[in-house]
């Protein structure tokens, strides 16, 4: 077996159970049709094949979670006055977030803090494309819970997690190997995206800006057939009032370009502004001393206070900017407790620029506190309000055929676009979703231009900073992508001679006749590393036996140019190579010897994994 063959195997060890399991489980009938397909079509008949069943499956988990959380809006919204839902936003968005929470721990017996996309880009990244089966459902389950309860958090990311673990476990169960099951766990993710917003184009440009960056595909194909499939789920069950879709909207009129240029700068640093409150939010109830459920209450009283004060703020918020792209601002107000006040029009200016501010918190504070959700609906939702407001305050400035409208539809994909760092996703999804293909000019305009004040600020979203710096997720860089599939563990050759250092000079001429290496290491009574000896430098004493005697281990001994810690990543592993240009580096754990890794070992696999990934 190769070193490589080796190093495969010990990767993907933690997914052995799994194989065992799923190869004795009972097998169904229309698997034994699939696998006698899989056997006697092509690779690329049976990716399309694989599309549609994944593009379906994920598409009516996806349909599923969206008539979820909206049957229990409309018991909680269309039935009861303002006066009786206070008493749902005080007491929902608290149960929401506990349930949610208590739901996660049931599933999540391994306590893994990462959701949504960022769980998606680890698991291809680290775990070989990878998702566990309980993510099929779980992530339905908890974000029903939270965002049918009043969690102000978006419902597409858990669609994307749900519909990238139908696609890896389906490729699992028929043996694909790491680029078709990427594939296809890519394609179950668009799919889930596809029938979110019944919108295919955004879908597969959500595959191919955020889920395979970093990774080398010619075959688009299935991610195409996927996405067709799951809007046309979606398409086919779900009725108007459930689908994202916008129908009025003006023309556009290049007279107004100036309008969305203003858009894109407010929108670009709006969306700094919801990234960075958003990641300080995280690290607030990461570093809090309490436990899940103790952070749990927590978040929810504070969203419950949110949701009382700004009632936007319950749950998605989708039929808020629908009202505000329709000019029925009056929807909006009549749901809060501004219908008390004889309000003016720069009452409503403030109102909604609170709800802009601290649609962030909410937002945060659902997901960082237990619940489950993410950032594509809360982005949208900022940026249409971000529109409405800009575009009422024009005109109370005296600016005249402001597209109120169409601020909104374009408001939401600049703001998109500086959240989620993918432009060409938010463009091709309000184009789609408002059939607004003549909108074109000012969504690319303002898309861009967002999109470029937050690369101006940061070069990768700041809640997958942290996984890109330790190399955790791919990035653009491919060279660097690869290296990260290298594990130090995993190159250490421990089959090295160690000699103590106060031993006679006849046990290092014994241990070096009969040892296969050119170095050896040295170490103490506690093996502690001290030194290591070359063979050349042992080499003029080798026939000299009148020396033996007066020689000492210490004399030929030279300290390591460089040790490896057992924590290195191979970046670091690389650049001690190069600093001492040497071949060889032993391995250290707290300060005791493991092994030697050769930097031949590390190209040798470097240039497997290059193959295995640009095939």
């Amino acid at each position: 077996m190769t070193e490589y063959s080796k190093l495969k195997r010990f990767h993907s060890y933690k997914f052995q159970k799994e194989f065992r399991a799923n190869s004795l489980r009972k097998v169904r009938s229309y698997e034994i049709v699939l696998h006698w397909l899989h056997k006697y079509l092509n690779r690329t008949q049976f990716l399309i094949l694989s599309g549609i069943l994944v593009g379906l499956s994920a598409g009516l988990a996806g349909v599923i979670l969206k008539m979820l959380v909206h049957y229990i809006h409309y018991l909680i919204t269309a039935k009861f006055q303002f006066e009786e839902q206070i008493f749902f936003y005080i007491v929902f968005p608290l149960a929401g977030i506990v349930l949610a929470t208590i739901a996660a721990m049931t599933f999540n017996k391994k306590g893994s803090e990462l959701k949504g996309v960022p769980a998606i880009l680890y698991d291809i990244a680290q775990n070989s494309s990878f998702v566990a089966p309980v993510k099929m459902y779980s992530q339905i389950i908890q974000s029903a819970i939270t965002v049918g309860l009043g969690g102000s958090a978006g419902l597409e990311s858990p669609i994307a997690v749900t519909g990238s673990a139908i696609g890896s476990n389906f490729s699992k169960t028929y043996n694909l190997d790491y680029k078709d099951r990427t594939l296809l766990l890519a394609a179950g993710a668009t799919a889930g995206i596809a029938s979110a917003f019944n919108a295919p184009i955004a879908g597969m440009m959500f595959a191919f800006e955020i889920l395979l960056t970093g990774v080398v595909f010619t075959d688009f194909i299935p991610l195409a057939v996927a996405a067709v499939c799951g809007s046309l789920v979606s398409r086919i069950i779900l009725n108007e009032e459930i689908l994202f879709q916008f129908h009025s909207r003006h023309a556009f009129n290049y007279k107004n370009i100036g309008f969305y240029i203003l858009l894109g700068l407010i929108t670009g640093l709006y969306a700094r502004y919801f990234t960075v409150i958003s990641y300080r939010v995280e690290l607030f109830f990461k570093h809090l001393s309490l436990n899940k459920l103790q952070k749990a209450v927590l978040g929810g009283s504070l969203l419950a206070l949110l949701c009382v004060l700004f009632p936007p703020l319950f749950g998605e918020g989708y039929q808020t900017i629908k009202d505000l792209a329709d000019g029925k601002v009056n929807n909006t107000i009549s749901a809060s407790f501004l219908k008390y006040f004889d309000y003016q029009e720069w009452f409503v200016l403030l109102f909604l620029g609170l709800i802009c501010l601290f649609k962030v918190f909410a937002t945060s504070i659902t997901i960082f506190s237990g619940g489950t959700g993410g950032n594509f609906a809360p982005s949208l939702f900022a940026g249409g309000t971000v529109g409405y407001f800009l575009a009422i305050l024009l005109m109370q400035l005296g600016f005249t055929n402001v597209p109120v409208t169409n601020m909104v539809l374009v408001g939401m994909a600049g703001v998109m676009s500086g959240v989620m760092y993918a432009p060409l996703t938010a463009i091709f999804l309000i184009a789609e979703s408002s059939f607004g293909y003549d909108l074109f000019i000012p969504l690319m305009t303002v898309s861009v231009i967002s999109y470029l004040i937050a690369k101006w600020f940061a070069p990768v979203s700041l809640d997958l900073k942290h996984l890109a710096d330790e190399g955790q997720i791919f990035t653009k860089e491919h060279d660097q992508n690869l290296l990260t599939l290298l594990h130090t563990s995993e190159l250490i050759d421990k089959d090295i001679q160690s000699v103590h250092i106060d031993a006679p000079f006849t046990t290092l001429i014994d241990l070096i006749r009969v040892g296969k290496r050119n170095h050896l290491a040295v170490v103490d009574n506690e093996e502690n590393l001290v030194g290591m000896i070359r063979l050349d430098d042992v080499r003029p004493y080798l026939f000299a036996k009148d020396l033996y005697e007066s020689l000492a281990i210490r004399n030929v001994m030279i300290q390591a140019p460089a040790t490896i810690n057992i924590e290195d990543d191979m970046r670091q592993i690389i650049s001690k190579f190069d600093e001492t240009n040497t071949w060889n580096l032993p391995v250290v754990q707290s300060g005791k010897f493991i092994g030697f890794i050769s930097r031949s070992t590390v190209l040798n696999q470097y240039r497997e994994l290059l193959k295995e990934h640009s095939a």
